[in-house]
């Protein structure tokens, strides 16, 4: 069959429409109409090249839409399913066990190979491999192969449009603070970095209750939005002073809980000065594979201070993600309010919106 997809035909350049072809699902996939999708911040550094990817490759990992048909061994969705689309796992190693698919231990492999197992594609062109399967979905495509694994029922009564960021973006933000990290009732909190992430952490810390929620980020409309959404507290480094000290101020001996959400590395070593003894500090942003950091082991090992890596919200998705769509139904996640759409003709203007900080959470509507 066809599909139409956005292509990476070269690092750094604008996606090119292009009308592939597509197989048919194999007995242990399932092929899905991709109504919308998010684009998220690793979509945009793989496009730049700042992780590697083989070229030409079909990028996308936030999708959303209706099983059109399923592989013979699948169960878990029917043709008709509404789902969201999630990244990719092996299923069976001990971290999948676990339902830690986050930290599978072929992880990479999975989600950026961007092939199948066995080293085949789903997508071509004129008999030329395109490659797909990017996070078990490459969903910048009006069809979509994706696992069992990696995708999700949701219940029909929500527009499926909004759901795809709920794969990502916004599940790795609210998971870390529900899933990775201490934040309960009474804690204080920051986190750096005010993207859809950041946003959706700050949403869920005031979920779990923390008395304390701190926003830091150098765009002023995106700490507004952050005050509206739940931060008690907001700094932009461009306008303030020590950021460090100021935290330090605010809450006598530092925060409970910290997270960054940019992947800079003077930023995580900020971040992890702002915390209290026994604090926790978070990091999750995507960065090049040759960023290092640099941390004041005194200060870091004196006050029992922890640094957690984040994949994903450890989340597991068949669970974490409904919830969060109970919490959005509720009125308590309003995640909504990130989200700007675009046709899917205008995915370069949406990918350069969500680059200059014009837009929060970008969707592309198929």
């Amino acid at each position: 069959m066809k599909t139409t997809a956005a292509v990476v035909t070269e690092i750094g350049k604008p996606l090119t429409l292009l009308e592939l072809d597509l197989e048919d699902p194999r007995d242990d996939e399932i092929l899905v109409r991709i109504v919308a999708t998010g684009i998220c911040h690793t979509d945009l550094v793989v496009q730049a090249g700042m992780l590697p990817a083989p070229i030409p490759v079909v990028l996308g990992h936030e999708g959303a839409g209706i099983v059109e048909k399923v592989g013979s061994g699948i169960s878990k969705v029917k043709q008709g399913d509404h789902v969201v689309l999630s990244f990719n796992s092996c299923g069976s190693c001990k971290s999948c066990d676990e339902k830690e698919p986050a930290y599978c231990y072929e992880f990479m492999p999975y989600n950026f190979g961007s092939t199948r197992e066995d080293g085949t594609t789903a997508l071509s062109l004129q008999n030329s491999p395109v490659h797909s399967n990017f996070f078990g979905q490459s969903s910048f495509a009006t069809f979509a192969i994706c696992r069992e694994v990696n995708a999700v029922k949701v219940n029909k009564r929500i527009d499926i449009s909004l759901l795809g960021p709920l794969g990502c973006g916004i599940l790795t933000g609210a998971g870390a603070v529900m899933n990775a990290l201490p934040v309960k009732a009474g804690s204080s909190f920051v986190v750096f970095g005010t993207g859809s992430v950041g946003l959706s952490s700050i949403m869920a810390a005031k979920i779990e209750g923390a008395s304390i929620i701190i926003a830091i980020d150098l765009n002023d409309d995106r700490l507004k939005i952050a005050r509206e959404l739940g931060a008690t507290h907001t700094f932009n480094p461009s306008t303030t002073t020590n950021i460090v000290e100021q935290i330090l101020e605010l809450t006598t001996h530092g925060v409970s809980v910290a997270l960054d959400t940019t992947g800079l590395p003077d930023v995580i070593r900020d971040a992890v000065l702002c915390l209290a003894p026994r604090g926790s500090c978070g990091i999750l942003g995507a960065c090049p594979p040759d960023f290092e950091i640099t941390l004041n082991e005194l200060h870091f090992f004196a006050g029992g201070r922890k640094l957690v890596g984040i994949v994903e919200g450890s989340a597991y998705p068949d669970t974490m993600i409904p919830k969060l769509i109970n919490y959005f139904e509720e009125g308590q996640f309003p995640f909504d309010r990130l989200i700007k759409f675009y046709d899917f003709k205008d995915i370069n203007q949406a990918i350069e919106d969500s680059e200059k900080g014009h837009t929060i959470k970008a969707i592309v509507r198929m």
